[in-house]
């Protein structure tokens, strides 16, 4: 039984990596399938990089400079397939990646949701790292955030097949965030999802290079992003299931956004602070390196992470 699948494909000044996403998505061995590619504003070389594949049936989009969130949106729109796959402009995948995926969700009843390993890589996608995380099984869509958000791993965007009327019941992408968007989207995906379906054979590849990436940006306009993904994360979880291990998981959820974010954010920080005390007042402080350890039993782990995010800066000087 054949069915279309649409990859869409957000872009915004990719160009040194395209040509080799653009590969991956059209080699794929799943033949019933449309390339979207959004270009969102791009100012080198991305456009032209793209035209360069309209005659092997990738479909080019273009719009303003607007966020990722919105370009995906903008394929979504003109997306027709029953089956949807994000890819990042500078992301790969395997030929079989959608195949496999495929072959486990049609098998499947309907609701459920693929994902499978992905691994970095930094030049040659063969060499890309695999390390299993508690969430490369499947599980049932709670159970995955839950694991997930207790230091189980997550899952990039690319790594998701998702069919398309799950998609469109949870609602566009929120084109307010930029940091962790897409946490937010599949969050809502997954609570409407039946079942996780963990495909081992279904890789993917996330490049690690020092170009501009979403996942990097840092200062308060990403903390404040990412603190709002998880305020929306957390109302939603909890209307779902208001129980003692999913407080528990989103105290572990907010306690990590106060790590990543004391130096950069540490107003909102303190409040994610104050907001997983609530959730879990037995929360155990965050884990880290011997010498942080140390201090944080004098200090405090707060003090104690600054201080290392202090030495951090002056290593870099």
């Amino acid at each position: 039984m054949s069915r279309l699948v649409s990859i869409i494909i957000p872009c915004h000044n990719a160009a040194a990596w395209l040509a080799a996403t653009l590969e991956s998505a059209v080699r794929q061995t799943w033949a019933d399938k449309e390339i979207i590619l959004v270009d969102d504003g791009s100012t080198d070389a991305s456009p032209a990089v793209a035209r360069s594949f309209a005659s092997r049936g990738v479909r080019i989009l273009t719009q303003p400079n607007r966020g990722a969130a919105a370009a995906r949106n903008s394929g979504l729109r003109a997306a027709r397939g029953d089956f949807v796959q994000f890819l990042d402009a500078d992301d790969l995948l395997a030929p079989d990646k959608i195949a496999r995926q495929l072959e486990v969700l049609l098998a499947r009843p309907a609701g459920a949701i693929a994902a499978g390993p992905w691994g970095h890589f930094a030049a040659d996608p063969a060499a890309a790292v695999f390390t299993p995380e508690p969430v490369w099984c499947d599980l049932a869509p709670i159970d995955w955030l839950v694991r997930s958000w207790t230091g189980g791993g997550m899952f990039p965007p690319f790594v998701w097949l998702a069919p398309r009327g799950l998609l469109d019941a949870a609602g566009p992408w929120n084109e307010a965030l930029s940091l962790d968007d897409d946490g937010e989207y599949f969050c809502r995906a997954l609570l409407g999802a039946r079942q996780v379906c963990f495909v081992p054979e279904a890789r993917g590849y996330y490049r690690a290079h020092r170009g501009s990436r979403l996942s990097a940006n840092r200062g308060e306009r990403a903390a404040l992003s990412s603190f709002t993904s998880i305020e929306l994360k957390a109302r939603r979880l909890l209307a779902a299931e208001d129980t003692p291990r999913t407080r528990h998981a989103l105290a572990c959820h907010w306690q990590r956004f106060a790590w990543e974010q004391l130096a950069d954010a540490p107003g909102p920080a303190a409040e994610a602070i104050r907001r997983a005390a609530l959730l879990d007042p037995d929360l155990a402080p965050p884990r880290g390196p011997v010498a942080y350890a140390l201090a944080a039993r004098v200090l405090g782990w707060r003090r104690a992470r600054r201080l290392q995010l202090a030495a951090k800066r002056l290593l870099r000087r």
